[in-house]
């Protein structure tokens, strides 16, 4: 096994052997960093194996899986994230080795510690061609807007600020505002982080903005549209939401006219995020209401598409249906083959690092859900797993929330605020 030491802290290597795992903690390594997808050889461990190895041995292990071509910020950031919280040296590795150094690299770049012009004579030092990395930072550098992603591991949920490095306007997309079922107890953890993103950053919120009425998660948009004065939107269409869960609620004093956004957004219809050009799909199916916003070359897809290993969104949902999504589906995927899709949630499979970038032609190539398939296929495969899948948690908790833009219930008279929420309204979900 060939070991390249990068800095004090990282040695990168080709493909480990089962044998140089178990050795790797009497080499003094704390942490093994996998950045090779499985099934690229079929000679190769693979995470299952190489995790339980590294247990074994008193290693912590870190699943990052790239692909020279698809590395995203969100990837990078993991590999410093593992990288910077391992209690000694670590052991990182691909198939040769390049990925490996190519992360790091790159987030030496973003973090100003070097010089985009050295990435390739630093690998030309350590007998690595690492000039994919360069190209990555070149395309990055230049691109507009800036995509910042906050992960909420309580929901799975992920929340945006993309920005216009221009002029420092930005929207917030989809915030959380916590909230914790068995005490009752909501706070603004999230929404804290993002607002000090923002004034870190130096810059202003001009819209946040909400892709649906969410099933999952309480959303921060009247928090912190109290917090900054930026306008609250969302699509046209939740009014049709307000109406079928105001039945569902039994809630006659319940106003449907979207009156609790500042502007409700109509298919095609068009806007700015600082000098950024901004448009919106409508991608129903997941909800009656679902859009997408599209700024710059990002799409922000929320609950259609999940990264290319974890498929597709549910279509159970009260309002929803399987083979309207799938038209949504191929309406974001024929939008250019660069177009970056970040979407809304992530679940971790196989306990890798969360992700939430991509691209529409990873999508197309990679997604096993839509990857050569047909619409019926999409549909039956779709209708078959959501049967087995039990409703969000906090779907009856949140939606009577959300449908009034993140408002929580007005006090009572005894100061306190209460949800309602009916007994077996949703019927035909799994149980857990």
């Amino acid at each position: 096994m060939s070991v390249s030491k990068i800095s004090d802290k990282l040695s990168i290597s080709p493909q480990p052997s089962v044998d140089d795992v178990r050795r790797l903690r009497e080499k003094g390594y704390a942490t093994l960093i996998n950045n090779r997808p499985d099934a690229e050889e079929a000679t190769q461990p693979g995470t299952v194996v190489e995790s339980r190895e590294a247990e074994h041995c008193g290693l912590t292990y870190v699943y990052v899986p790239v692909t020279l071509g698809t590395i995203t910020e969100a990837d990078v950031r993991a590999f410093q994230k593992a990288l910077d919280a391992s209690d000694g040296p670590v052991f990182a590795h691909c198939k040769s080795g390049t990925r490996s150094l190519s992360l790091f690299l790159i987030g030496e770049v973003l973090d100003g510690r070097m010089a985009a012009d050295d990435v390739v004579e630093f690998g030309h030092a350590h007998g690595f061609d690492t000039s994919a990395a360069a190209v990555w930072l070149k395309q990055h550098l230049a691109r507009r807007p800036r995509v910042k992603g906050f992960f909420d591991k309580h929901t799975w949920s992920v929340q945006y600020v993309v920005s216009d490095p221009a002029t420092g306007k930005c929207a917030i997309i989809d915030p959380v505002l916590d909230f914790d079922e068995k005490a009752g107890a909501t706070a603004t953890i999230n929404a804290d982080a993002i607002l000090n993103y923002v004034r870190e950053n130096d810059l202003t919120v001009e819209w946040i903005l909400d892709t649906h009425p969410h099933a999952d998660h309480f959303s921060a948009a009247q928090y912190l549209k109290e917090k900054t004065g930026a306008r609250t939107a969302v699509g046209e269409r939740v009014v049709d939401v307000q109406k079928l869960w105001k039945g569902i609620y039994n809630w006659p004093e319940l106003t449907t006219d979207g009156s609790q956004w500042d502007r409700l957004f109509a298919h095609g219809e068009t806007f700015k995020v600082g000098s950024i050009d901004a448009g919106v799909m409508f991608s129903p199916g997941h909800t009656l209401a679902s859009i997408t916003y599209v700024v710059g070359d990002a799409a922000f897809v929320h609950d259609t598409l999940f990264m290319p290993d974890s498929g597709t969104a549910r279509a159970d949902f009260p309002g929803g249906d399987a083979r309207i999504l799938w038209k949504s589906i191929q309406d974001i995927l024929a939008l250019p083959d660069e177009t970056r899709i970040f979407t809304g949630h992530d679940y971790q499979p196989d306990g890798r690092a969360p992700r939430w970038e991509s691209t529409v032609a990873e999508q197309k190539k990679s997604n096993p859900h839509l990857a050569g398939g047909t619409e019926e296929e999409f549909v039956a495969l779709r209708t078959k797993r959501d049967k087995t899948l039990p409703m969000p948690k906090l779907i009856l908790h949140a939606l009577q929330v959300n449908i009034r833009g993140g408002r929580l219930p007005e006090p009572e008279a005894n100061g306190m605020r209460y949800l309602k929420f009916p007994l077996d309204a949703l019927q035909g979900a799994a149980w857990e």
